[in-house]
């Protein structure tokens, strides 16, 4: 494709300007062959025609699209040229705030004036052991570089460092330097790097001045070797110095300064060791106050000064040579001060008495006459005689300057000496990286010597570079396989050759110099008369003869000839030097003169030290050294620069040039002038140029097939990329040699990328435009859908409006007519109703009249009748009772008759007797009858007379209430009576009374009138009162509101500031574990130097004997040294012999620590003689006192304490019982005023007191009748043994005839004496420990009783109630404490009985034992015990074990070797339970426990930690040995807690766990120690862990395309990154997720413990976000919408493994935070201030750096994204402004979270536990 084609209508293009270089248009019309102008409008809208040059028809060059602006590689770009330069550096310091970018092998640096937080050591880290291109530009990618080729290449490197003045060069290579300091580190202990570092402040004190384009700037080149050994760390450096710019000394321009140390010093003069040297301020001197501008803003020279002090002594020189430095350095201030007079024309003088020269000669050590004399005369030489004669004024000023000058050079050389003695090395230097910190191109209104030989040092390294960068492209296309076409590149061979080949400048100058009357003039004509026409780079100004104009590489520069023989010949007056040669009074001043006759250079380099690759100088001949010293300055420097090609030549180079943004020192601003000057300086367009000469753009195979995938169609991809790639190329590009296929690289001419380019974006643009076809097709039609619909819907309600409408007339025409009808109907009914009310009214008129005319006919009829009746009633009753009467009287007669009659029958009848029996039968039955009859009689009588009295009761009670009732009615009838009396006096009163009523209502009515009045008035105060209420209702409702939201707002805060509180209190926890942690690890690292350092010193002293190797030393820590006398340690240094001898000898810290343990020892040794004769005084004191016991003592001492324990507790209940009564009679009075001192609850309280009291009595008592009785028991027990031993020795004596025997008797009686005699003494210690703990509790009794009365007292003088709580209080506390003190003897004699029960079960098994024996076989109990017995098969009970582990002392090194030091843990994890080793070792530590042998214990206990150790710095890369390790530690630990008998430890174990418990040693101590262990593993575990996560995790986090397509692969530039393709051995996530799940499966398998398994995960995944975000933040390329979606999805991934592990509780989400949320900022909207409000509450675990970082380096994979706006990056600062957090941009991936480990008992029973024979402990023995 041509490149016209590409001069399209919107195509942007780049036109030159006056004021920006060049400025941005675009084509509004197409471009056709033949056209000779460009219709073009600028981007402020203003249309342009330019118009094209008719001679060469070039176009403008064309603008790269916006998503390759801002690259870090300037070779990424597809139109190389220098506008898009230009642009593009100025896209990244502006807006991206990036001072460093790339274009090629060159690193651009712009000076950004401003102190940028990217240098710490986090972002050395950052870029350590990183790809150049995978990280963004920065110094520390160059440096990383360098060493990474030294260490793969073996070849030596070089760093060039180029620049203006005030561009940055210093600065760079300082920081390149703090680079390889932090990295490499030190290969001994004398810190080199260190040195490294503080040679820097002393070479800028010296050799660095303020100018008007820079406040430190460099006034000498300089060339620092860093020297590294075969493993790389620094050793040593030097330095060698170039053109030390002298005549700063005596003359600086306005605006500038001399060097720093003049300033220094004169800012320090006020100090006491300065006084001497008579020094002032800066502006007393001449020197120093020709620039007026003393002071740079921001720069403490005070400060400064101690700084450099502190350099040099940090460099080795010593406080003497300092001030002998500044003496010299005051000397010169002082001499530039110095007047010279004139004397006449020819001569000139100086006064006798001048003040500053006096103080120079003093300083100096030399006399006035000389120096005053030598300063106004020179002698003169001829050859037959010599003379002095006088000089000028001005050249006598000239000598005193040039001799200022050249003391301060002579000065500068000797420091530069001083320092790399001090850096030099005397190990063997393998290779090195050198540092070139040297001026770039300058040019001056007025150009001198000084610049020419800068520029000419600058055409040598441009030569260079060239040849390099063209070396690099041929490199690269042979590498590739590609045809190789000669780049036709500018080659400054010519100008050189000017400059410093025969009859060049140089040369023709030296001849100059060395003629008797040389001067500038004559100078200049050889020089007009040899190059003017003959050479085309050589040419003369027009309007001078004494300057000349040369074509650099950069630029034309002029330079004027004055000064130039003087600068060259650089000459002194030999007699003022040896005036200074002979002061006998400062030996540093002779020591700067004494080699001045056999100097080479005044920048040669010393020798020694130099690398095998490097060029060495000539030794010097001693018959040159008159000759070498007329070395003119341009020889001498182009002698040192020959010698610095030589060495670059010799290197592998890497460039730096660093650009000065402006002039004025502003911070990130750009002046584009001055940007391209130094571009074009510099070499970077050149580099540019080479180039695009070539195939500029590169891409591999898969790179380009992933970028432009789009442009390919379905058929065209086949399984062969390389093969695809072609095929598609060829069809898209059809000029073959705009492109070449490499090996493994596509190459690219310029300009073929931007085509491609623009075919991929028209692809996209036309399915963008389709896909926007198709949405907005679907949009109008989803649109006109709804739209339909909505009609329809409106269609519907209004046609239901309607209907309703017309439903509702319908309704209320229907409605009308019925209210019509019910209208008319009510009208009728009313009126039909009103008729009928009518017609009833007159019919019931009508009828009520005849029925009252009826009534009253009736009524009148009714009463006749009535009269009627009663007459005819009372006649008829008369004629009635006249008829009764004659009736009764007839039945009176008639019946008296008839009776007469019968008596006369029945007095007849009683005469017969048989009538008589007749009646006698029937009265029996009579009587019978009548007996019955009487008692049913009596029975109703009984009744009725129970009636009867109860009715008489009732009648009586109503009576007596009657006649209650009765006087009640007489009395009120007496007041009757009364009343009616006083009724008179009423009706008085009462019409007195209705008098006084009418008065009173006329007052009333008054009063009423005036309270009406005075009710208005008050209803009317009363509604002002109301709303006044109101309002202060109001007002309190408002304030109790704001009380009350005050009060929540004050309960918020005080939440918040708890929460704050208990945060920073376990911020405060985890900073003081994790600071306690740091130190155990760097107690660790010292102790692992300690241990290299004594190796390295065993092998430099001792030679090993042939056949023999030497072993190191146990490997312990310092706390088992310190604290543990371990004797295994002691057997194990014996059993080496002499060879310990010579190792303790040299190593002096260890004799220290013996030496000091031994005085300890002393001590303790001291003490227990002190305690041993105390000891034994008491037993002198006893054994008048107390004799032996027996057991049967101690029995009545175990059945003492038996029954004490019983009246312990029947005291104990008794105190109870009178604490309840006591709570009773104070329940019971709890409603009295007060207790008096005789209430009940006082008596009860003063009754316990006096029972107590009593109790104190008898307890007394009972003691002493204790102790008689036991010392009368004691001594009878004596005398009764003493009695039977004295008897039974007669008898034996008496039995016994022979001598043997009694020989045999008395060695037995001895031996008995013997036995007895160490019983005696162990009963009489037994004895007096009793009597201590008696007269302990007596003491504590009598205590008790003071207190007791002292308590009382206290309450007598209290209130009753406060007496009876404070009386309660101390009961309850008494009580609560004889409770515990009772439980406590509970528990001990429970253990106490466990123990005896278990020797008892003990001892009867072997007496068991011993009856069998004894009944097997009838023999002697000697024989038993020589003869062993036959094995027989006799069933029996298997054996209960114990849990422990016996060994012997002889196999404690077998035992530590097999179980720890030769133990795999993979066949122990798999087959084994977990922690087998660790319950092992607390078995065989419960047997030494158990038979209480405390040496064993501890040499176990050391042995175990120390072989751990061992094991661990074998093979501490191993996360398996470390995790199994970890995990055995743990356990043992647990272990150790678990049984050491705390309570705190023993709440989960089982009964027979509580059994297993350590009996007779506490090891805390040990355990504090196995806890330090444990901490020092797990650092060790997280160190191994992460160097085997840090290669994957950038890889498979950020690099790898998890989700594929969504990212795209943008142009790169020469500095390739890391390929986000998965290949073969590319990390991918999957990688991370099983290697995580490798980790958590082995920890699981070796049973490490689920808390500390979460803290493990949790710092995993803090390195994970950490080491990610630190790239993200340092990799402009992964700053992009589409990578924050990869992250997001890596990161859920991340999730997702922690819920399948059901760790989400760990807090290691958390830790992701960052991550995420940054992730979030890259795919939030970032437009408005809505967004950054939003970005600002969302990103509250991102620093403000870091959100700022990120925003900056937001970049566009695609056309279709934008970059984020500088006004919304202001935006964000702005509201984060008031954030209070740490500066650091990146995290700190060193963090280890302080480590716990809580305690985590194990339920498996020590008895079951197996010991494998695979361990190889058979000599193990079960208990």
């Amino acid at each position: 494709m041509a490149a016209s084609e590409l001069y399209t209508k919107y195509a942007r293009v780049w036109i030159p300007d006056a004021e920006e270089v060049w400025k941005s248009a675009e084509l509004t019309k197409d471009y056709k062959q033949g056209d000779t102008a460009l219709h073009l409008q600028l981007e402020d809208g203003t249309d342009l025609e330019h118009k094209l040059d008719p001679k060469t028809k070039n176009l403008p060059h064309l603008r790269n699209p916006d998503i390759l602006v801002g690259e870090n590689d300037l070779t990424a770009l597809s139109y190389l040229h220098e506008p898009a330069v230009l642009h593009n550096l100025k896209v990244r310091f502006i807006d991206s705030k990036l001072i460093y970018t790339y274009c090629g092998i060159v690193l651009v640096a712009i000076n950004p004036y401003e102190n940028l937080p990217i240098y710490g050591t986090d972002i050395i880290n950052a870029y350590s052991g990183q790809n150049m291109g995978d990280m963004d530009p920065h110094i520390f990618a160059v440096a990383e570089e360098a060493y990474k080729q030294m260490a793969r290449d073996e070849r030596n490197q070089s760093i060039i460092v180029s620049g203006e003045s005030g561009a940055g060069k210093t600065v760079s290579a300082k920081y390149a330097m703090r680079y390889f300091a932090t990295v490499s580190g030190s290969a001994s202990e004398a810190n080199v790097e260190e040195k490294v570092l503080a040679s820097n402040p002393i070479m800028e004190a010296i050799g660095n001045a303020k100018t008007t384009r820079n406040d430190n700037s460099s006034r000498f080149g300089k060339y620092i070797e860093i020297g590294f050994d075969k493993r790389y760390r620094i050793i040593g450096a030097n330095m060698r110095t170039y053109l030390l710019e002298k005549s700063r000394v005596v003359f600086q321009a306005d605006e500038e300064r001399n060097y720093h140390i003049f300033y220094q010093l004169c800012a320090s003069a006020d100090l006491p060791e300065f006084k001497f040297l008579k020094l002032g301020s800066a502006e007393d001197f001449h020197c120093t106050n020709q620039g007026r501008n003393p002071i740079i803003d921001g720069i403490d020279d005070a400060k400064e000064m101690s700084t450099t002090r502190n350099a040099f002594t940090l460099l080795g020189i010593n406080e003497s040579y300092q001030m002998g430095l500044f003496q010299i350095l005051a000397a010169i201030l002082h001499l530039g001060n110095v007047e010279v007079k004139d004397r006449d024309s020819d001569s000139s003088s100086i006064p006798p008495n001048n003040s500053h020269l006096t103080i120079f000669c003093e300083l100096m050590g030399v006399t006035y006459q000389d120096m005053s004399h030598w300063l106004c005369h020179k002698k003169l030489k001829t050859a037959s005689e010599t003379y002095i004669k006088p000089i000028p004024k001005v050249q006598a000023i000239n000598a005193r300057d040039a001799l200022a000058k050249h003391i301060y050079a002579k000065l500068f050389n000797w420091i530069v000496d001083h320092v790399n003695k001090a850096l030099h090395s005397t190990i063997k230097q393998h290779s090195f990286i050198g540092v070139l910190d040297i001026y770039g191109f300058e040019t001056f209104e007025i150009n001198s010597f000084e610049q020419f030989c800068i520029n000419y040092a600058n055409e040598k390294l441009q030569q260079q570079f060239n040849m390099h960068v063209f070396k690099l492209e041929q490199e690269e296309y042979m590498k590739e396989q590609i045809p190789w076409t000669l780049i036709d590149f500018y080659d400054n061979q010519p100008c050189i050759n000017l400059i410093e080949a025969k009859m060049g400048v140089l040369d023709l100058l030296d001849e100059e110099c060395k003629m008797p009357k040389g001067s500038d003039d004559s100078w200049a004509q050889k020089l007009y008369n040899t190059h003017l026409k003959t050479c085309a780079l050589f040419e003369k100004p027009r309007m001078s003869n004494k300057a000349f104009i040369i074509q650099h590489f950069a630029d034309k520069v002029e330079y004027q000839c004055e000064g130039f023989l003087e600068k060259n010949k650089d000459t002194v007056n030999e007699e003022q030097i040896n005036v200074l040669k002979a002061s006998k009074q400062f030996d540093l001043l002779v020591e700067l003169f004494q080699d001045e006759e056999k100097a080479t250079s005044p920048t040669g380099a010393p020798p020694g030290g130099r690398t095998r690759l490097s060029v060495k100088p000539d030794k010097t001949r001693p018959g040159q050294a008159s000759k070498e010293h007329k070395k003119t300055v341009g020889l001498q420097f182009r002698n040192s620069l020959q010698l610095l090609m030589e060495t670059l030549n010799a290197t592998t180079p890497h460039y730096v040039r660093c650009i000065k943004p402006n002039d004025h020192k502003f911070p990130f601003t750009f002046d584009p002038k001055r940007a391209v000057q130094q571009l074009r300086a510099c070499g970077v367009l050149e580099t540019i140029r080479i180039s695009a000469a070539g195939f500029p753009s590169r891409w591999t195979y898969q790179e380009f097939f992933s970028r432009y995938r789009v442009l390919m169609k379905q058929k065209d991809v086949l399984s062969d990329k390389k093969l695809t790639c072609k095929n598609v190329l060829e069809k898209l590009v059809k000029d073959q040699d705009k492109y070449q296929f490499g090996k493994t690289k596509i190459f690219f001419r310029a300009g073929q990328v931007a085509y491609l380019e623009k075919l991929r974006a028209d692809k996209l643009r036309a399915a963008c435009i389709r896909i926007q076809k198709t949405i907005r097709c679907w949009l109008v039609r989803k649109k006109y859908l709804r739209m339909r619909a909505a009609a329809i819907n409106i269609q519907r309600h209004v046609r239901g409006f309607q209907a309703r409408c017309l439903a509702k007339f319908l309704r209320r025409t229907r409605a009308a007519i019925i209210i019509q009808k019910y209208q008319r109907m009510y009208v009728e009914r009313k009126r039909y109703r009103r008729q009928q009310a009518a017609a009833l009214i007159i019919q019931c008129i009508l009828r009520a009249y005849m029925a009252r005319q009826q009534y009253q006919a009736l009524l009148r009829e009714h009463k006749a009748i009535i009269l009627q009746k009663r007459v005819r009633g009372w006649l008829a009753r008369q004629w009635y009772k006249r008829s009764l009467a004659a009736i009764i009287y007839l039945q009176c007669c008639v019946r008296r008759m008839r009776a007469k009659r019968e008596l006369k029958k029945l007095k007849i009848e009683a005469r017969s007797v048989e009538h008589f029996k007749k009646l006698n039968i029937g009265m029996e039955n009579k009587i019978m009858q009548l007996q019955r009859r009487i008692d049913d009689q009596n029975k109703e009588n009984r009744t009725l007379s129970e009636r009867l009295n109860g009715l008489e009761s009732t009648y009586a009670a109503e009576g007596e209430r009657l006649r209650s009732e009765v006087n009640r009615l007489r009395g009120s009838e007496e007041e009757a009576r009364n009343n009616a009396n006083r009724i008179t006096s009423l009706l008085e009163e009462l019409a007195r009374l209705r008098k006084e009523l009418d008065t009173t209502r006329n007052e009333k009515q008054v009063i009423e009138d005036w309270a009406e009045t005075y009710r208005d008035e008050m209803e009317q105060m009363v509604t002002e009162l109301k709303e006044q209420n109101n309002l202060l209702k109001s007002e309190k409702d408002d304030l109790n509101r704001l009380i009350q939201e005050q009060g929540q707002q004050m309960e918020e805060k005080m939440k918040k500031a708890l929460q704050e509180e208990t945060k920073q209190l376990e911020n405060d926890l985890n900073e003081e574990r994790s600071r306690y942690q740091n130190l155990l690890t760097e107690h660790l690292r010292l102790e692992e130097r300690y241990d290299d350092l004594k190796e390295e010193i065993t092998l430099t002293v001792n030679v090993p004997k042939p056949g023999h190797r030497r072993t190191d030393s146990t490997h312990s820590s310092n706390e088992s040294e310190c604290t543990y006398n371990s004797e295994f340690a002691e057997s194990e240094e014996s059993s080496r012999g002499g060879e310990d001898v010579t190792k303790a000898a040299l190593d002096m810290s260890l004799f220290l620590k013996l030496q000091k343990r031994v005085s300890e020892l002393e001590q303790d040794k001291q003490s227990l003689q002190k305690e041993l004769d105390s000891k034994e005084e008491q037993f002198q004191r006893a054994r008048a006192r107390d004799d032996e016991e027996h057991k049967k003592a101690r029995g009545a001492e175990l059945e003492y304490e038996s029954l004490k324990r019983q009246e312990l507790e029947s005291e104990n209940k008794k105190l109870k019982h009178d604490l309840n009564e006591m709570r009773q009679s104070l329940m019971e009075n709890a409603g009295a005023a007060k207790a008096a001192p005789g209430s009940p609850a006082y008596k009860v309280l003063l009754d316990q007191l006096n029972s107590s009291n009593e109790e104190l009595e008898v307890r007394k008592e009972e003691v002493l009748i204790l102790r008689s009785q036991l010392v009368s028991q004691k001594e009878a027990m004596q005398h009764k043994e003493t009695m039977t031993e004295t008897v039974t020795y007669m008898e034996d004596v008496q039995k016994m005839k022979d001598a043997g025997e009694i020989t045999q008797a008395y060695i037995g009686l001895k031996e008995t004496n013997r036995l007895l005699e160490s019983q005696l003494q162990t009963q009489r210690k037994t004895h007096d420990n009793e009597v201590e703990v008696l007269r302990g509790e007596l003491h504590s009794v009598k205590e008790e009783n003071n207190r007791q009365q002292q308590l009382l007292a206290q309450n007598l003088q209290l209130p009753p109630e406060a007496r009876i709580e404070a009386s309660l209080q101390h009961e309850i506390t008494r009580l609560t404490n004889e409770n515990l003190d009772l439980m406590e003897q509970l528990e001990k004699q429970d253990k106490t009985v466990r123990k005896l029960k278990k020797q008892l079960k003990v001892f009867a098994k072997k007496i068991g034992e011993l009856e069998v024996g004894g009944q097997l076989e009838n023999v002697s109990p000697g024989q038993t015990m020589d003869e062993p017995l036959r094995p027989v098969n006799i069933p029996r009970k298997e054996k209960d074990f114990q849990g422990m582990l016996e060994y012997k002392k002889e196999d404690e090194l077998k035992l530590v070797k097999n179980l720890i030091l030769e133990l795999k843990p993979r066949g122990v994890a798999v087959n084994f339970i977990p922690g087998l080793p660790a319950y092992i070792l607390f078995m065989c530590l419960r047997h030494a426990d158990y038979v209480n042998d405390d040496q064993k214990v501890r040499t176990l206990l050391t042995s175990t930690i120390n072989s751990i150790k061992k094991i661990l710095k074998k093979r501490g890369d191993d996360f398996e040995t470390v995790s199994f390790w970890l995990s055995n530690t743990c356990r043992f630990l647990h272990c150790l807690k678990q049984y050491s008998g705390e309570e705190a430890f023993m709440k989960h174990n089982t009964p027979r766990q509580n059994e297993h418990c350590l009996s007779n040693f506490d090891l805390a101590e040990y355990r504090q120690v196995l806890s330090d262990l444990a901490i020092q593993i797990y650092q060790q575990l997280i160190k191994c862990m992460e160097n085997i996560l840090q290669p994957m995790i950038v890889s498979g986090m950020l690099e790898h395309e998890t989700i594929q397509g969504v990212s795209g692969v943008k142009p790169t530039g020469l500095r390739k990154r890391t390929s986000s393709i998965a290949d073969e051995g590319t990390y991918t996530l999957d990688s991370i997720l099983r290697q995580l799940s490798s980790f958590h499966s082995t920890m699981c398998q070796h049973g490490t413990d689920p808390e500390l398994i979460k803290q493990v995960v949790k710092q995993q995944f803090y390195i994970i976000g950490a080491v990610t975000l630190n790239n993200l933040l340092l990799r402009k390329d992964m700053c992009s919408w589409s990578k924050g979606m990869q992250i997001r999805y890596n990161v859920s991934q991340l999730e997702e493994w922690l819920r399948d592990k059901n760790l989400m509780n760990c807090l290691a989400k958390e830790t992701l935070e960052p991550l995420i949320q940054a992730a979030q900022l890259l795919q939030v909207k970032k437009k408005t201030d809505e967004d950054a409000e939003a970005i600002c509450s969302m990103c509250n675990a991102l620093t403000t750096a870091q959100i700022v970082k990120v925003l900056n380096l937001y970049t566009p994979v695609n056309e279709f994204e934008e970059r984020v706006s500088i006004s919304f990056i202001r935006t964000i600062q702005t509201r984060l402004r008031d954030r209070k957090e740490s500066p650091q941009l990146l995290m700190d991936t060193k963090i280890i979270y302080p480590v716990t480990f809580p305690f985590n008992p194990s339920s498996l029973a020590l008895e079951t536990i197996h010991i494998p024979s695979s361990l190889n402990l058979g000599f193990l023995t079960r208990v």
